[in-house]
């Protein structure tokens, strides 16, 4: 069975952020990851961390202005140095809590932008991450998100993804494959995870239609999770999803089988 990491941006949100390490260890969980730690400061966060015995395998770079829509700074033209800062940041955080993952979020298109242009600055801005954070140890990933969800996502296949990755040549730069996402926009997803195992730095998962927890959607997890095994897989499976139930632990059948 593969090696799975809660989600604290999304699990276990009827506890406040900081209690939810120690609820994930609790729950069977040996890892933790989230999607921005910004808002503590990186020391109560690593304290959290390390009175859980969790280790904290991913969180995103900064993504701009949330609250404002935004998702990503990667594929933005004039806010390099802002994208820039945000990696400095994020780099704080991992030698706090010992992370060696970061997401990249490549953004939002704006409306006529130029495509060149949009992936010209996406790739300059992942050499700047990894160059930054390779000698640190850090891998950096980048996620493709669907145009549902995020409608004008600029990465929103994990084709493109690999197609960037490669696009980069840079050592330490793989695919984070969102397995929610990739049902959305690509299906086939057992042939699509084989395909590009070798690019794959993390994984991710929630089931569709709805976002939740495995099992409640169409997606065969038991099947999945065996296929990961046997394709060889070693890496950490996140579980990224919206509890349907009242509280986290009533949707951890999944994880108890």
């Amino acid at each position: 069975m593969p090696r799975f990491s809660a989600n604290l941006s999304m699990l276990f949100t009827e506890r406040p952020f900081l209690e939810r390490f120690e609820a994930a260890a609790r729950a069977g969980f040996a890892a933790v990851e989230c999607q921005f730690p910004y808002d503590w400061p990186a020391d109560e966060v690593a304290r959290a961390a390390r009175g859980a015995g969790v280790e904290v395998v991913l969180f995103n770079f900064p993504a701009g202005d949330w609250a404002a829509g935004e998702r990503g700074l990667g594929c933005l033209p004039g806010r390099e140095d802002e994208f820039r800062a945000g990696v400095a940041r994020a780099l704080e955080y991992a030698a706090a809590l010992g992370c060696t993952r970061l997401n990249c979020l490549a953004g939002v298109a704006p409306p006529a932008a130029d495509a060149a242009a949009l992936r010209a600055t996406l790739i300059g801005n992942l050499r700047h991450a990894v160059d930054a954070c390779a000698p640190r140890g850090i891998d950096v990933l980048v996620e493709a998100i669907n145009t549902r969800d995020v409608p004008g996502f600029f990465v929103d296949r994990c084709t493109l993804a690999a197609e960037l990755v490669a696009a980069a040549a840079r050592d330490r730069l793989f695919i984070q494959y969102d397995i929610y996402h990739a049902q959305v926009m690509e299906g086939d997803l057992a042939r699509s995870i084989a395909r590009l195992l070798p690019h794959i730095g993390h994984i991710q998962f929630a089931d569709n239609p709805g976002r939740g927890e495995p099992g409640s959607g169409e997606i065969n997890f038991p099947w999945l999770f065996a296929e990961l095994d046997r394709l060889g897989y070693a890496g950490w499976v996140g579980a990224e999803y919206r509890p349907r139930g009242a509280d986290t632990e009533s949707g951890l059948g999944w994880l108890r089988a």
